[in-house]
């Protein structure tokens, strides 16, 4: 059927006016598509074709929806400012909720390239549109033409240039961008991954499918995050294709029911490098959808709190009927959330003290748990018991076995049994280690001459170490210092500190009674046992008062 090209399309805007409304407005090549998927969304599209050209600079979007007439083509696509709710009607014909709402995204469409050409047809009639020169466009803004002074360009000039395009096509819209201004720097793989993330399974309709150069975009584009990904929270049931299949195999899971009509998920990665999209810049973060359609990047942002924990968190969250009253909520860009809008603080009320609050305490549980670092800010165990269990957890990691070993698993039983008494036992020795060398600086320091019960118990314990060397054919020093206090426990350290020997104890409240009840556990920290519960009562509270003292002689040197 030939193409009519008797029909001349003007905007039904002041030029100047399009001009300031925000012909620059949109600076994403992302946005862009987006703004071109929603649309082929909103016609009620089964597919959307992607083309693009790098060498050429080009881009050609395609889709097979319900298409436009002429009358449509004037009076509606180049029409600024028209909406498809200007009826109250909010649904497509096939029941998919409009995603268009002010009729100003197709600024998006207008800006991007030098020249857009636009065809478009319904199923019985034939193709109609223009081309829009941006060159052009600029001259005539500059000498304030009225739009009947500048009509498009007519489509049948560029036929050839997207001539293979048209083959098949029985109704829909094609738009054809040429010299895209900044260039398509991005590369296929993670364009993919981008309309995977916001266009895709952030749709949850099986009838809607999106392609780049033939190749359809489904959740297998995200493998790689999904692959990276440990933990995850559905809130109020959410039922998603990315969860479904991708994320399958997670270390926890949880799922939280709130109050608010919202549905979504938030997940936690490995590290904060694995949200970043194959080093390009771009950062997967927790967003708003709205229908569908991304309407706010990273909202968590506006929730001050818990900064590690966010860092490795991503998901979506999906607000529908925030776009159902009278009042527009979002910005004039298309790209946020107006911020003192009453619904959308209600929304980051709920997720901060509904989901958020949650997430941040499971994290640092779960991430404990699986021997990796956790919430260092989060006080609900103590800096010291922090620092033990991470201790532990890193040397753990060397005596994993392969995924091969049959006893792989067992060992990590082992392993896992030992988490709670490490984390004890390593503070213990911490603290051992730093008082009793304190204390022999102190000793040092006052000069303090070593009792006849001192010397008796380095002369020993030199024996020891001497038969200790021979038995291992050992020839080399093992001591730094040479110091006979080197040799002395907390016990006879705590004689010498003050000024007593252990053959004459005292009854008084000194440091040398507290160290006497000390040393049993100690020993038994020292040579790697495991104490009971009460044993680990009163070793605590036994070195509380051994640190009290010990500060108590400190301050007096």
């Amino acid at each position: 059927m030939a193409e009519k090209t008797e029909k001349q399309f003007t905007f039904e805007i002041s030029l100047s006016v399009l001009n300031h409304l925000g012909r620059n407005l949109y600076r994403s090549f992302v946005t862009v598509l987006g703004e071109a998927i929603s649309n082929s969304w909103d016609a009620d599209a089964k597919n959307v074709w992607i083309y693009i050209d790098k060498t050429k600079n080009n881009l050609i979007i395609k889709d097979d929806g319900n298409g436009m007439t002429d009358d449509d083509f004037q009076n509606r696509f180049l029409k600024i400012g028209y909406s498809k709710r200007k009826d109250k009607t909010v649904v497509a014909p096939k029941g998919r909720s409009f995603i268009g709402r002010k009729g100003i995204g197709k600024l998006a469409l207008l800006s991007c390239a030098d020249t857009i050409t636009v065809i478009s047809k319904t199923k019985n009639t034939s193709y109609t549109g223009g081309v829009i020169d941006n060159s052009g466009l600029d001259k005539a803004i500059t000498k304030d033409l009225t739009p009947e002074k500048y009509p498009l360009q007519t489509w049948t000039k560029k036929k050839n240039s997207f001539q293979e395009y048209l083959k098949g096509h029985k109704q829909g819209t094609i738009i054809y961008f040429e010299n895209i201004k900044g260039g398509v720097k991005n590369n296929l793989d993670f364009l993919k991954k981008i309309i995977a993330l916001y266009f895709r399974f952030s749709l949850i309709d099986n009838s809607f499918n999106i392609f780049i150069d033939d190749k359809k975009i489904t959740t297998e584009d995200l493998n790689a995050l999904a692959e990276k990904t440990e933990f995850l929270w559905n809130i109020n049931n959410l039922k998603d294709p990315y969860i479904d299949n991708q994320l399958k195999v997670l270390k926890e899971t949880k799922a939280l029911k709130v109050k608010a009509k919202i549905q979504g998920f938030i997940a936690s990665v490995e590290t904060p490098k694995s949200l970043t999209i194959m080093n390009m810049g771009e950062r997967v973060s927790v967003d708003l959808f709205v229908n569908g359609r991304l309407r706010e990047r990273d909202i968590l942002k506006h929730i001050p709190r818990a900064k590690i924990v966010e860092d490795y968190l991503y998901g979506q969250i999906h607000f529908n009927t925030f776009d159902s009253g009278k009042a527009d909520p979002f910005t004039s860009d298309r790209e946020g959330v107006i911020a003192d809008d009453k619904n959308y603080q209600e929304l980051l009320k709920e997720l901060k003290d509904s989901v958020l609050k949650i997430i941040v305490y499971d994290w640092d549980i779960w991430r404990v748990r699986h021997k990796e670092p956790g919430d260092s800010e989060n006080l609900r165990i103590s800096p010291k018991e922090r620092s033990s269990r991470e201790l532990f957890n890193v040397v753990s990691q060397e005596y994993s076995l392969s995924k091969n070993s049959a006893k792989k698993d067992i060992v990590e039983d082992w392993v896992d049994e030992l988490a709670d008494d490490a984390q004890f036992n390593f503070s213990s020795y911490a603290e051992c280690f730093i008082s009793e060398n304190l204390i022999r600086n102190y000793i040092q320091e006052k000069k303090i001459t070593l009792s006849p019960s001192a010397q008796t118990e380095i002369d020993k314990w030199k024996r020891v170490e001497n038969d200790s060397k021979n038995k291992g054919n050992v020839s080399i020093e093992i001591r730094r210092n040479k110091d006979d206090l080197s040799y002395l426990d907390m016990s006879d350290l705590a004689y010498l500190a003050d000024m007593k020997d252990k053959s004459n104890p005292t009854k008084s409240a000194n440091l040398s009674r507290d160290a006497d009840e000390y040393k049993p556990m100690r020993d038994a920290v020292a040579h790697t046992s495991l104490l009971t519960d009460i044993a680990k009562n009163r070793l605590t509270s036994v070195f509380e008062n051994l640190k009290g003292r010990i500060k108590k002689l400190l301050s007096s040197t």
